[in-house]
């Protein structure tokens, strides 16, 4: 046995380790500080959550299987989680940065989140998770490339420039939370932000030359449309999975999705009109930018290229054109289409119906009639601890039942490697949207209506995009398929964030019994213990 007491030897051990596991999957680390600072989106002074000291926060780049090591620093004067939107945290949910799986940052403390982007490539976005600060900002786009081996299926563009658009308040994020608190519903938002402005944002582009803009709709309510004047826009890739090239000259982006378009500069030398408005809305809210051509002759001129119809069906038929290209490579070399998820048999339909009310005098919203609350602690953590009185497995249905709404800290229980259907029935008179955290799912079906089991009938069982967030229609229903592949405690919840706060989401503990790491990670050393968890041990450091 040799043993190694020269301290210097043992460094360059360390570090030969290090090397070799970075060779396979690189490390990125990242040093944020998150504080409150003055921002003027709409033109007036307020209260923003900046990181490192800017809004929206930094971008996110990096390529499939990198590591992400990301020290967060706490400087705001209420604990704090930030949470990312799409990224699958594989076998490791206790990185997800949502209350039901990861405590919070004390103020003045700090956090490291360690992440691993595993399989995944494509467009996504980060946010703050607790107490609304999603209205106050803290967010910022994640971009994941390709590996350099793996073929993607359009040339490199010239450029690559993330959009973030969002409806937007002029009130301060405590105002809105106290809004909710009270019981009482938002008002309609003052404005829409691109990239954290209103009417300012800029890109340049060289003529005859093709970009990539990857787009996600940040905001906390509305659906947005997103168009170029005078341009086109080529569609390649929705939330990781890279699409049919459909062209289109808008696009309906609903909160919380994200796509990646390419727009080729091939109009005369000039400025021309970014739009974004807000859809199915009285009044119409639009902002605008400008797509700056290089040997630009004169600004932007002319009138705004219109929005389409408000009439449902040209969003749902624009929806059910998105389509998945089954020949393109994804995060691995082989082809997307390899998965033939229309010849797997579902092991279990779940029907999950939101719903709007009053309890206790004031307004609430659930899912199949349970209102979420927050547990104490940390419904991983106790899980991991094996806490009882936090949470009860089977606290929601798995179909609507009948009856009012109630308080409860809801999760279903599902089993690891089961592939079930998902129906989101939406019975009000609203575009909703929803996500899931840890996964991405298959989208076989939209239409009017109510569901039923004939409704199976015109599933798409072939090219169905996969993506992690998905609209549902005014009194209409969506439908998708999911294989229960990651285990852990994964957030599903309405994207329109008020709901969201007021209590339209749930867990899905997604279990196995097995200890293997193969199925999942053990809890992180450096893991947060907060409530009931408070004094236990993680694993020794």
């Amino acid at each position: 046995m040799l043993l190694l007491t020269s301290p210097a030897f043992a460094l360059s051990a360390f570090l030969c380790f290090f090397a070799a596991v970075s060779a396979d999957d690189p490390y990125r680390f990242f040093t944020w500080n998150v504080s409150y600072g003055d921002i003027y989106p709409l033109g007036l002074r307020q209260q923003g959550i900046l990181i490192n000291g800017q809004f929206p926060g930094p971008d996110i780049h990096c390529v499939t299987n990198d590591n992400l090591i990301i020290n967060v620093f706490n400087s705001l004067d209420e604990p704090f989680l930030i949470s990312w939107n799409g990224v699958q945290q594989r076998k490791n949910s206790y990185e997800d940065g949502v209350y039901g799986t990861t405590c919070p940052i004390p103020p003045g403390k700090n956090f490291t989140y360690i992440l691993q982007v595993k399989d995944q490539i494509g467009s996504f976005y980060y946010f703050p998770s607790l107490a609304f600060h999603k209205a106050a900002g803290g967010f910022g786009a994640i971009r994941i490339l390709s590996r350099p081996l793996i073929p993607v299926p359009f040339p490199d563009p010239a450029g690559d420039y993330s959009l973030l658009i969002g409806d937007w308040y002029s009130s301060n994020h405590t105002t809105l939370k106290a809004c909710l608190d009270l019981g009482k519903k938002l008002p309609f938002p003052d404005g829409i932000l691109i990239n954290g402005r209103a009417n300012y944002t800029s890109f340049s582009v060289e003529q005859g030359k093709t970009y990539r803009l990857r787009i996600s709709n940040v905001g906390l309510q509305h659906s947005l449309n997103f168009r170029i004047q005078g341009h086109q826009m080529k569609l390649v890739e929705v939330e990781g999975t890279h699409t049919l090239q459909t062209t289109y000259s808008s696009l309906d982006i609903h909160v919380g999705q994200s796509y990646s378009v390419l727009v080729t500069a091939d109009q005369p030398a000039q400025d021309y009109y970014i739009v974004v408005s807000s859809r199915f809305t009285n009044p119409v809210l639009t902002t605008t930018g400008t797509l700056r051509y290089s040997n630009s002759t004169g600004p932007v001129k002319g009138p705004l290229p219109g929005a389409p119809t408000t009439e449902v069906g040209w969003s749902l038929n624009q929806a059910r054109s998105i389509r998945t290209n089954l020949t393109a490579s994804g995060p691995r070399p082989n082809p997307q289409g390899s998965y033939h998820y229309g010849l797997v048999n579902t092991s279990r339909t779940i029907i999950l119906e939101s719903s709007a009310g009053l309890i206790n005098s004031k307004q609430r919203y659930a899912v199949n009639r349970v209102s979420f609350i927050p547990a104490d602690t940390p419904l991983k953590l106790a899980d991991f601890f094996k806490i009882g009185g936090v949470f009860r497995v089977g606290s929601i249905s798995d179909r609507p039942t009948g009856g009012g709404m109630y308080l409860d800290t809801s999760v279903m229980g599902a089993d690891y490697r089961a592939f079930v259907e998902i129906v989101f029935q939406n019975n009000e008179n609203i575009v909703q949207s929803w996500h899931i955290d840890g996964y991405s799912f298959f989208v076989v079906g939209m239409d009017g209506g109510q569901w039923s089991e004939s409704s199976r009938g015109q599933y798409n069982l072939r090219d169905a995009i996969a993506r992690c967030t998905i609209q549902v229609y005014p009194l209409s229903w969506t439908a998708i398929y999911m294989s229960l592949d990651n285990v852990g405690m994964w957030n599903m919840r309405s994207e329109f964030w008020a709901r969201q706060y007021l209590g339209q989401q749930f867990y899905l503990r997604v279990y196995t019994p097995s200890t293997s790491l193969r199925d999942e990670y053990p809890i992180p050393k450096n893991a947060l213990l907060c409530g009931r968890a408070s004094g236990r041990h993680t694993r020794p450091l």
